[in-house]
């Protein structure tokens, strides 16, 4: 018996699996490339079986999240209802996984609020020739956090800065490979780095400046960073100031090539095949020839000083270089289009004024200080009144954004030598926390009840 299809029978069924597809597509829970990796790995006849039980309706593909229930659910890409689900559960928790703060009690609390999306929690500044050392702790404590929670996101960070101490570190030989350039026994070059013109040299101290990312030797140096973290298993970084490490990039091409090695590293070694990338975007973000660079932006809130309640802080359109409603669009790497890419606005360190606590400070001061220490400076009911009112200005506002919550950070206060802001409960483990830990799981919570309410009022509209 002849078994093997005829040319003419081959085209026709081809032609029944395009169609077959084309209504799949349009009235099926499906995506394109969930269909797409599916039909990879099943023989053809199953496939058209399959995709016209779609098109019929007999089977309409796999149920929605149920009532309540977030989805968080990606691989290789990530769609943007995933992404925002994610930005929505973000925390700062700034050197979680370097030593800052007490870890187990940090973990717990990240347990408790439902963050998913862990901010910053590998944060190194300068201090390369400790570098390897703290990619030793974070081996062992990244399973330890994750332990919680196998959906959380940690974000590990690529900062505006390189020190003298980089030349302590070693070049593998598989970062002169991934550059296609013959391999050498060297560490890295410090003097290598910087821009050619001396702009930002030395502009953190003597032994410390701001790369240039058109430098081979920056390029190199970011790359080993990236793979060295994706392996740890962060599946996102921060890459700090990017508009101010590009003065001789302007067309992009040279972070577009470190964008494209680091996401090519992830799609083999990270444990969701992929590497979700942000940056502080002053302009509104990364685009080239139409595509968004960065799978998301971020950029500080921009607090603005009240004009009717001493102490306190608003937020408002137009203020400063907030980034409400400037938000760039364009074509993401995952495939969608979008006319503002989303973003996190989140409560920045930078320092303190000469007139800490008073106001007119000018800049970007808030009553003397940087947010996230005047944040600090509020009480526990203000702070918790805040976060809810910056969340649902947001929303109201500009649903592009997202409020990524204060977890652990930096702060500067000279009044009182307080130099580290924890949302913890305070406890032996963390006598200084300012416990509000309830504060941020109630507007997440309030959310959640939003999402599962049917009279609940629709998510503003997204572009």
């Amino acid at each position: 018996m002849h078994l093997l299809p005829s040319a003419r029978s081959t085209t026709l069924f081809r032609h029944c699996n395009d169609l077959a597809l084309s209504a799949v597509l349009r009235g099926s829970r499906w995506d394109s490339w969930r269909l797409a990796r599916w039909a990879s790995r099943v023989s053809a006849p199953l496939r058209l079986i399959f995709l016209l039980l779609l098109a019929t309706g007999v089977y309409a593909g796999p149920e929605p999240a149920a009532a309540g229930k977030i989805d968080y659910t990606f691989d290789r890409t990530i769609s943007r209802e995933v992404l925002e689900n994610y930005l929505s559960r973000s925390i700062t928790m700034e050197g979680l996984l370097n030593g800052r703060g007490d870890f187990d009690d940090n973990v717990r609390m990240l347990g408790k609020v439902g963050a998913k999306f862990i901010g910053r929690s590998l944060c190194l500044w300068g201090g390369e020739s400790r570098l390897l050392a703290n990619l030793e702790r974070a081996k062992e404590q990244v399973p330890k956090v994750r332990a919680i929670d196998p959906d959380l996101i940690l974000q590990a960070c690529i900062f505006e800065i390189v020190t003298t101490q980089v030349e302590e570190v070693p070049v593998p030989d598989w970062v002169f490979k991934a550059f296609t350039l013959p391999a050498e026994t060297r560490n890295f070059r410090y003097k290598d780095m910087l821009s050619p013109d001396g702009r930002r040299v030395g502009q953190w101290g003597g032994n410390g400046s701001v790369p240039d990312v058109s430098r081979q030797e920056t390029k190199l140096w970011f790359y080993y960073l990236a793979a060295s973290f994706i392996d740890l298993g962060f599946e996102a970084i921060h890459f700090g100031q990017v508009e101010l490490m590009n003065p001789n990039d302007r067309s992009l091409d040279q972070w577009s090539q470190v964008f494209d090695l680091v996401r090519s590293y992830a799609s083999t070694h990270a444990r969701r095949h992929m590497l979700i990338c942000d940056g502080h975007v002053p302009s509104g973000g990364l685009v080239r020839e139409g595509k968004l660079l960065l799978d998301f932006h971020s950029f500080p809130l921009r607090v603005k000083e009240s004009q009717e309640k001493p102490g306190a802080g608003v937020l408002e359109v137009g203020h400063s270089d907030g980034i409400y409603g400037r938000s760039k669009g364009g074509v993401t790497f995952s495939g969608w289009k979008c006319e503002h890419l989303p973003y996190l606005v989140e409560l920045d360190n930078y320092g303190s004024s000469r007139q800490p606590g008073q106001p007119g400070a000018g800049g970007i001061w808030v009553w003397g200080y940087d947010e996230i220490t005047w944040f600090a400076h509020q009480d526990k009911a203000y702070r918790a009144e805040w976060l809810q009112y910056a969340w649902d200005w947001l929303r109201r506002t500009d649903p592009n954004g997202h409020l990524e919550m204060p977890g652990s950070r930096t702060m500067r206060s000279p009044l009182d030598n307080q130099r580290w802001y924890s949302a913890n409960a305070p406890s032996t483990a963390v006598p200084n926390g300012l416990d509000d830990e309830e504060g941020i799981r109630a507007v997440w919570q309030a959310d959640l009840s939003r999402r599962s309410s049917p009279s609940a009022p629709a998510t503003p509209q997204q572009n």
